[in-house]
C-alpha cells in the first residue's frame, strides 16, 4: 500500500510538472504550440457570408477581405480628414474630362459641361498574388487543376487539400477583369446598379452576358474576356482606364474599396468546376488576393485564420501622421516593411460576457465594451471625458474613443401596405403613422441606458464629421423635435397619439375594424443579453398602445427577407464606405431600392422629387450650392420618415498594452498590416493574470487517498490475520 500511496504522489506530481512545462496556461483557448508567436487575437460574433470582393459589402465580410484584396487605392493610415494615397498604384489616377465632342475639358470644368470622365490608374509592377493552386500548370503549360474529374477531386474537401500551389504577377487585366465582374449575371454584386449608372456600357455588358449564360448549360463557363466592355481598356502591362458617364468626385473613393480590387481570371475558371462547387470550394469562400494576408483556415462557425502572404510587396508604414501621433508611439515604426504581424485568428464568440473575460484574462488582445462591463471599464472625468477605470489601468489597458461616421436606424419596409401603403391615400396615413412612432421610439433614452451614453441621437442618415452633415438647430429633425432654450427636444408623446389617430388608429385600435394595431419588426439572431433592449422597444411602442411582435432570425436570413422585401419593420446600421454625404443618402434614392434592383436602399422607398435632387447633388463638388440641395433632400426625409433615425455611435475600444500602433479608423478596412503585437509581453501579463490553481486538485487528490485509509487498515488486518491463521495451522 505504500507504494500504492507513492504512486498518487508521483501521479500528482508528474502532472504538475506537464502543465508547468506545457508553455501554456491551463485555461487557455489556444495551442501551446502557439504560446509567444507573433499572433493577433480578434473575436467575431457573425459568420460572413460573401468573401467574393464583387459581392461583399457587410462590415464582417470587410474585416477579412480588407486585408486580402488590394484595390489601387487606400486611405493614408494616420492622416485626418482621411485622405486617399496609392494602393497598388504607383500615382494617384490621372483624371481627364471631356464633353460631348470628344474634347478635352480642363480640370475644374463646369460639371454640366463635361459628358465623360476617364480615370487612368497605372500599378506597380512585381506584385504577386498569394500561391494558389488555379495557377499551377503541368510541363505542357496546361493548367493542372482546371479541370477536375470527379475521381481526381475525390480527395479534396478543402483547399488546403491540393498539394500543389504556384502565382503569377498583378497586371492591368485583373483590375479589368473585376470590373466586367460586376456585371456577372450569377453573382448579383450589390454596387452594380449604382456602376451601371456611371461605367460606360456596364448596364449593356450585363445585357449581354445574360444572354450569352442563358444559353450555356449550368456547367459552362462565362468567360468574361471573349466579351469587350465599353468603359474599361487595357492601355498596357500596367496600365488601365475606366470611362464614366460625366462628372462623379466621388468615384475615386470607390478605388478604394475591394469592389474595384483585382480577382485573377485563373481562379474564377478553377472554381467554377461543378466538382468544387459541390464541395463549397468557391471564390465566395477561399478569397485569391495580393494583400498582405491570406484566408488559411475557414470555419465561420468556429475560427477563420488569416496568415501572412509569403508573396506580398514591399510596403512601409508611414512616416507622417498627425499632431500628437508622434507622442502616442504611432510614429516609431516609420518606414519599417510591412506587415508586422504573421496570423490573425478571429474565433467566434457570440456571446459578450465570455468574450469579455477572455479578453481580462489575455486571450483577446482588444475588446468593444458591453453595457454589462462599461463601468467596470470606463470612467468619465473633466468636463465628460472617458478614460479607463483605475483597474484597467492597472492591467497595462488603455481606452480609444472616436465619432464613428456611422449610423444605426430602424427602417419602414415602403413597399408594406401598413407602414408603406399602397395607394396615395394610404401612403398619406402610413406616412403618419411613421411619424408618431418616430416621435415615440425615445433614442435619447436608448442611448443612456443600453450605449452607455456612446452616441448621438441622428437627425439625418448623414453621421457627423461627413461634409453635408448639420449640426445645432439647422440640423434638427423638425417632425420629431423641437428646438428649445439652444438644444432639440423630443416632441410630447400626446403629439405622436394625435398623428396616430389621424393615421386611421386612435388609441393603436383600426378605426374600421376595432382590432389592436400588430407590427412586425425583424432583427438578426439576438444573444440573451439583448433581450432586455428588445423588450424596451416593445415598450416604446406600446406609448401608442402598439403591439410589437419581433422576430428574430440568423443574420443570413435576415439579410434574405430584406432582399426579398418581407420585412415589415427591421433595424440594421451602415458604415460609410467613404466620407462623402452621397455615400449616406443614396441609401435611399429610389433605383437604390433591395426589392427588384438588388440596390442598398432597404426601405425600398421611392420619392420622385427626392430622386431628382439626389441625381443633381450626387456629381456636385462640394460647396454652398450643393449643401443647399442636400438640406432640401433631408427636409423630405424629415416628413416622410422611411426610417427612425436612430444614432451615430460613438466608438469605445479597449487595447491591451502589447497591442500597438493603434489609430481608431472606420473608412479604412486594411487596418491590419500597420498593427503590432509584443508577443513577450503578452505572455508574461497571461501568466500574471491565469496562475494555475493546484488546491483543487491537491484536495480532491487527498480526500481521495484518505478515502481510501479504512479500505487500506481492513486489507492490512485482513492480511494479518491471515498471516496468523497460517501460523496456527502450522
Amino acid at each position: 500500500m505504500k507504494k500504492f500511496f507513492n504512486a498518487w504522489l508521483l501521479l500528482l506530481l508528474v502532472s504538475f510538472l506537464l502543465f508547468a512545462c506545457s508553455g501554456n496556461n491551463w485555461n487557455s483557448p489556444y495551442p501551446a504550440t502557439d504560446s509567444g508567436k507573433n499572433i493577433l487575437y480578434n473575436a467575431f460574433t457573425e459568420r460572413p457570408k460573401h468573401l467574393d470582393p464583387v459581392q461583399s459589402y457587410s462590415a464582417n465580410e470587410i474585416q477579412f477581405t480588407g486585408q486580402i484584396y488590394e484595390p489601387p487605392l487606400q486611405y493614408h493610415y494616420l492622416k485626418r480628414p482621411y485622405t486617399l494615397i496609392p494602393l497598388t498604384a504607383n500615382k494617384m489616377p490621372i483624371i481627364t474630362y471631356f464633353n460631348v465632342d470628344d474634347e478635352e475639358l480642363p480640370e475644374h470644368a463646369d460639371i454640366f459641361d463635361v459628358s465623360y470622365t476617364v480615370y487612368e490608374v497605372s500599378i506597380n509592377p512585381g506584385i504577386l498574388f498569394q500561391p494558389h493552386p488555379a495557377f499551377v500548370k503541368n510541363d505542357q503549360g496546361e493548367f493542372s487543376y482546371h479541370s477536375l474529374t470527379d475521381e481526381a477531386s475525390s480527395g479534396i474537401y478543402r483547399l488546403s487539400d491540393f498539394s500543389q500551389t504556384e502565382t503569377r504577377e498583378l497586371t492591368a487585366k485583373d483590375y479589368v477583369f473585376q470590373i466586367k465582374r460586376l456585371a456577372h449575371p450569377s453573382v448579383h454584386s450589390p454596387i452594380y446598379e449604382l456602376m451601371a449608372d456611371y461605367i460606360m456600357g456596364l448596364r449593356e455588358y450585363a445585357e449581354t452576358l445574360k444572354k450569352v449564360a442563358d444559353g450555356q448549360s449550368d456547367d459552362s463557363y462565362l468567360d468574361l474576356h471573349q466579351y469587350a466592355l465599353e468603359g474599361v481598356e487595357v492601355v498596357d502591362t500596367y496600365t488601365y482606364r475606366i470611362k464614366i458617364r460625366g462628372k462623379y468626385p466621388q468615384f475615386m473613393y470607390w478605388l478604394a474599396m475591394p469592389f474595384f480590387a483585382p480577382v485573377p481570371w485563373e481562379a474564377e475558371q478553377f472554381y467554377a468546376q461543378r466538382v468544387l462547387k459541390d464541395k463549397n470550394i468557391t471564390l465566395d469562400w477561399y478569397p485569391v488576393g495580393s494583400g498582405p494576408y491570406m484566408l488559411t483556415e475557414n470555419n465561420p462557425n468556429q475560427v477563420m485564420v488569416l496568415e501572412r502572404n509569403p508573396n506580398f510587396h514591399s510596403e512601409f508604414y508611414p512616416s507622417e501622421g498627425m499632431p500628437g501621433d508622434e507622442e502616442k508611439g504611432l510614429l516609431d515604426d516609420a518606414g519599417k516593411l510591412l506587415p508586422f504581424i504573421d496570423k490573425i485568428v478571429f474565433s467566434r464568440d457570440r456571446e459578450s460576457i465570455p468574450r469579455w473575460n477572455k479578453f481580462l484574462q489575455g486571450y483577446y488582445d482588444s475588446s468593444g465594451i458591453g453595457s454589462d462591463s462599461f463601468d467596470q471599464a470606463v470612467q468619465l472625468i473633466g468636463q465628460g471625458e472617458a478614460t479607463v477605470t483605475d483597474e484597467m489601468a492597472a492591467q497595462g489597458i488603455r481606452l480609444e474613443t472616436a465619432v464613428a461616421p456611422s449610423t444605426y436606424y430602424m427602417g419602414f419596409n415602403m413597399l408594406d401596405p401598413i407602414v408603406g401603403g399602397v395607394d396615395d391615400a394610404s401612403r398619406e396615413l402610413a406616412r403618419k403613422l411613421r411619424q408618431a412612432i418616430a416621435i415615440a421610439v425615445d433614442y435619447e433614452e436608448f442611448i443612456s441606458i443600453f450605449a452607455n451614453g456612446r452616441g448621438i441621437p441622428a437627425h439625418s442618415p448623414i453621421a457627423p464629421g461627413i461634409v453635408g452633415h448639420r449640426y445645432g438647430e439647422m440640423g434638427i429633425n423638425m417632425t420629431v423635435y423641437d428646438w428649445v432654450d439652444g438644444r432639440a427636444q423630443r416632441k410630447p408623446i400626446e403629439t405622436a397619439r394625435k398623428l396616430l389617430a389621424e393615421a386611421g388608429y386612435p388609441n393603436g385600435l383600426d378605426e374600421r375594424t376595432g382590432v389592436p394595431l400588430v407590427l412586425y419588426f425583424d432583427v438578426a439572431a439576438r444573444s440573451s443579453e439583448d433581450k432586455s433592449a428588445l423588450d424596451w422597444m416593445r415598450k416604446q411602442f406600446e406609448k401608442l398602445n402598439i403591439q410589437l411582435v419581433v422576430r428574430s432570425t440568423d443574420y443570413n436570413r435576415f439579410q434574405d427577407k430584406i432582399r426579398k422585401g418581407n420585412a415589415q419593420i427591421f433595424e440594421w446600421g451602415w458604415n460609410a464606405d467613404y466620407p462623402d454625404a452621397e455615400n449616406f443618402l443614396f441609401l435611399l434614392y429610389g433605383p437604390q431600392r433591395v426589392v427588384g434592383n438588388n440596390g442598398k436602399n432597404s426601405a425600398n422607398y421611392n420619392s420622385q422629387e427626392y430622386n431628382n435632387l439626389f441625381e443633381r447633388m450626387k456629381n456636385m463638388e462640394d460647396g454652398a450650392e450643393r449643401q443647399k440641395i442636400i438640406d432640401q433632400m433631408v427636409d423630405i426625409l424629415h416628413h416622410d420618415s422611411p426610417w427612425l433615425w436612430g444614432y451615430h455611435p460613438k466608438d469605445y475600444g479597449l487595447y491591451h498594452d502589447w497591442y500597438q500602433n493603434v489609430k481608431p479608423n472606420r473608412i479604412a478596412h486594411n487596418k491590419i498590416k500597420f498593427y503590432k503585437i509584443n508577443a513577450a509581453l503578452r505572455v508574461q501579463k497571461r501568466d500574471e493574470w491565469n496562475p494555475p490553481v493546484l488546491w483543487p486538485i491537491v484536495l480532491i487528490l487527498t480526500a481521495f487517498v484518505l478515502g481510501l485509509l479504512p479500505a487500506i487498515k481492513a486489507y492490512r488486518r485482513r492480511e494479518r490475520d491471515k498471516g496468523i491463521d497460517a501460523q496456527d495451522l502450522a
